[in-house]
Formats: structure tokens, sequence, C-alpha cells
């Protein structure tokens, strides 16, 4: 739990949204997540200050800086600054700690609608996905539950859906034997705190030519670098525990562009699952 401003509080989503307009480099990425999550001083510090938060070096943050498009890292703080002082508080002052919580993922689910403005990333996604068979779903640790509820209304319009929500020296046969399969892109669902095993599968993923969709928290996830498509939506950090109210919502909204990209068979295959859900007296 963190009293500060977190990630999901605006002036972080803006930087966010900052950083997410160029492909960063495994260094650059680094910077740009210490500068999210110190969002509220980041402003203010140097570029020395900065390289020590992110174990790099002073140069790597100005070619950071410049890599966003800026003389050098005082025009990118400038930015910074008008992006914090741009930024407004969610919630009423009068509220409580878990009001605020709330207000934070409606403030995260507000984002993510505006992203999906443009749905370019998400149509891709799905045609991606629909096409591979089978389709396999990666979920480690918190994750997991996100990628068994993607995957079990996923298995309604897909004839072949896999669940990898366990690590170890399996998870690279089961990869393996996906592609053998014939399996042609693989969802990974990848949130903090990023499971190394999370990324080795997506590394594994890229060695066996095997197209990576990630749904993760930021554009500058760790996941990112490994991915071809990334479509991000912000965690809830103002409890114990990560809220995953945005991820959740992102899986449907990517479940529901993998149905538009083969709208036949999805009425076929739902039509299939509602005579036998009769017929076995499924529900009341």
């Amino acid at each position: 739990m963190n009293d500060g401003r977190t990630p999901d509080d605006s002036p972080a989503r803006d930087l966010l949204d900052l950083f997410g307009e160029i492909r960063l480099t495994p260094t650059q990425r680094r910077i740009a997540q210490s500068l999210v999550r110190h969002a509220a001083s980041a402003p203010y510090l140097s570029a020395v200050e900065v390289a020590e938060l992110a174990g790099v070096s002073q140069p790597s943050v100005t070619r950071f800086a410049v890599a966003l498009g800026y003389d050098g890292y005082p025009a990118l703080r400038r930015r910074l600054r008008e992006i914090t002082t741009a930024a407004a508080p969610t919630g009423g002052d009068g509220d409580n700690a878990l009001q605020r919580a709330v207000h934070a993922e409606r403030a995260n689910l507000a984002h993510l609608a505006e992203a999906l403005s443009d749905l370019k990333q998400v149509t891709a996604a799905g045609e991606l996905l629909a096409a591979s068979r089978p389709l396999p779903v990666l979920g480690l640790r918190a994750a997991a539950p996100l990628a068994a509820y993607f995957a079990f209304f996923a298995a309604k319009v897909h004839p072949d859906v896999r669940v990898l929500d366990s690590g170890g020296s399996l998870l690279t046969d089961r990869l393996e034997q996906a592609r053998a399969a014939g399996a042609s892109a693989l969802l990974a669902i990848v949130l903090p705190r990023y499971p190394r095993e999370s990324l080795a599968a997506l590394r594994t993923a890229r060695e066996i030519g095997l197209p990576v969709v990630a749904i993760t928290d930021s554009p500058v996830s760790p996941a990112a670098e490994h991915a071809e498509i990334v479509l991000p939506a912000a965690v809830g950090t103002r409890l114990v525990f990560d809220l995953h109210t945005a991820p959740m919502a992102l899986t449907m909204v990517l479940l529901q562009a993998v149905c538009d990209a083969a709208p036949a068979e999805t009425q076929r295959r739902l039509e299939e699952f509602e005579s036998a859900a009769a017929r076995r007296q499924l529900f009341v």
C-alpha cells in the first residue's frame, strides 16, 4: 500500500502516454519505469538523480530524453512539470482510502476507454489470436486468474485454448508442444511484479517463432520488449494487493476482438454450446 501518488494516478498515466509513443530499449524502459514510479517527484529530479534511481548512466538519461523528441533532459523535465501541474487528483477530498482506491480504478477504466478510441492494435491482436490453432494463454502468479477467465470464455468460441498457468521446465515444453501442434500466436498476461518465468517464457516464444500479444500494465512493462502487440491497462496500487480491474476489462475486450475476427465460426460454436447446455440442463 502506498500513501503517495502511484501509477494509477493521473500524472503517472500521463507519463505512460508520453513514454508509450516510441519503442524503448531495455535501458530506456528502466528509466521510464523509474519516472512512473516516482511520478510526483520526477519533475524535480536531476538527470543524475534519475540515473541513480534507474541504475543507469547519466548519458543514458540524456539519450532517453532525445529519443522522446526533446533537446535534452532539461526539456523533458519541463514537460514532466507541465504534466504534474495539469493533473488533477481523483476522488473528493473527503473520501476515505477505500473510496479513493475505487475512484482510481474508475480513472483507470476511463483511461482504457480513451485508448480504445483507436482499435487498430486490438483488432490486429484479435485476428492473430483467432487464427491460432491451438491458442496458448500464459498467465503466471497474479495473472493466472485473468488467463483462466479469458480461457474459460474463449473456449466457447475457439476449438483449442490451452492455459499455461504454472512455471518450471514444463512451461517451455508446453510452449514448444503448442507451437508444434500449429499455434501461431501466444496471449501473455504479465502483471506486476513481473515474474521472471513469464519473461523467460516470452523469450522462448520469440525463439521458437511464436508471436506474442501481451496484456500488461503499461507500455514500458518488461513484457513489452518481447511482444509484437502490447495492450496496456493500468493496475491499481492503492490497496495492500493490486487491483486488476482495467486488465480484466481488457481481456474481455480482446476476446470480443477474437470473436469479431471470425464471426461465422463464433456464432456456430455459440449455438452449439447453447444447445449442449440446454440438453445437459447446465443452468437454472
